[in-house]
């Protein structure tokens, strides 16, 4: 696998490999991420003590509550987000502006909380540095393939689900693992720390050995270097690798269900019922939906057979 690390070392992967040693917060925008930070709000909301639905959230409304007011006095929406996650959210090489699905989604919501999709500062967060950014209050949302799950909405609030996906093995072409198994005996494997995926490695990691990386993408790059065996990350990340990378693929089955949510601070409970409206309008349309739209631009390719973004559930 080693040998032909330099042949799998497409134009796309060299590009991506460019904005790896992206910084932990780096501000994306021409605006000074010091002028716009997002200050902490002021009334906490305590998180259930029982988790049997961790998806459902508060119910959507229109109604400006601190967060919101906040947001509208600094004038921007900051949010926390991907440069590195081909399709999600990534500098496009041609026009060096943010794209993707996430990327879309945060647009919305800036147009609906300002009237403005282009009211946006964009701060590049990694993965294991998005809980954080949200309780020091650098960001007010964070858009990033964030699955929900019982321990983090201990930690941050999310709005209702906007994509499903689950974790799987990404591995170069003739790898003789063949799903989360134990094919991964003695193979190592790469995954984001703070991610679902590392969680799920250590509960059970079939005996290979883990490395743990910033970002989802460096992983993609230690794989093409021949530098790990295996990737476990979500379908949805993987399928924009394996896009950019055709000497890669997926195997086996997703072994998870997990749901992406927009997460914000746990105080912020007017901003989550603002941005449940916006995926309220966002799903609304059925087949021309903003979502479907969306989807079909960014990730049918990948990501096929989709025919509906997931319905709300709400605990209120």
């Amino acid at each position: 696998m080693r040998g032909r690390a330099g042949k799998r070392f497409g134009a796309a992967a060299a590009a991506a490999l460019c904005t790896v040693a992206v910084a932990a917060v780096t501000a994306l925008s021409p605006s000074s991420a010091a002028q716009h930070t997002a200050a902490p709000p002021a009334t906490a909301v305590r998180a259930p003590a029982a988790c049997t639905t961790p998806e459902a959230s508060l119910r959507p409304s229109t109604a400006d509550g601190p967060a919101v007011q906040r947001i509208k006095s600094r004038g921007r929406l900051i949010a926390g987000v991907d440069q590195n996650s081909y399709r999600w959210g990534y500098r496009n090489p041609a026009t060096r502006e943010l794209s993707g699905f996430d990327i879309d989604l945060v647009r919305a919501i800036a147009k609906a909380v300002l009237g403005d999709p282009d009211k946006v500062t964009f701060l590049a967060i990694p993965t294991n540095q998005r809980i954080p950014a949200l309780e020091k209050g650098k960001v007010d949302i964070i858009a990033r393939t964030m699955t929900i799950n019982c321990d983090r909405i201990r930690q941050v609030a999310f709005s209702t689900a906007y994509f499903e996906a689950g974790q799987q093995v990404l591995v170069p072409e003739g790898s003789p693992v063949t799903a989360f198994d134990d094919t991964l005996k003695g193979k190592k494997v790469c995954t984001a720390k703070g991610s679902t995926g590392e969680s799920e490695l250590k509960s059970e990691s079939h005996g290979a050995s883990v490395l743990t990386v910033p970002n989802q993408l460096d992983c993609l790059v230690r794989l093409q270097l021949g530098q790990v065996d295996a990737v476990i990350t979500d379908s949805a990340l993987a399928a924009g690798q394996a896009a950019q990378d055709p000497s890669v693929r997926l195997v086996g089955k997703p072994f998870t269900t997990e749901s992406y949510g927009v997460a914000m601070n746990l105080k912020d409970t007017d901003l989550v019922r603002r941005v449940n409206a916006v995926l309220d309008d966002y799903r609304r349309g059925g087949d021309q939906s903003a979502w479907m739209q969306a989807y079909r631009k960014w990730l049918e390719h990948g990501l096929r057979g989709i025919t509906a973004p997931p319905e709300p559930k709400y605990k209120d």
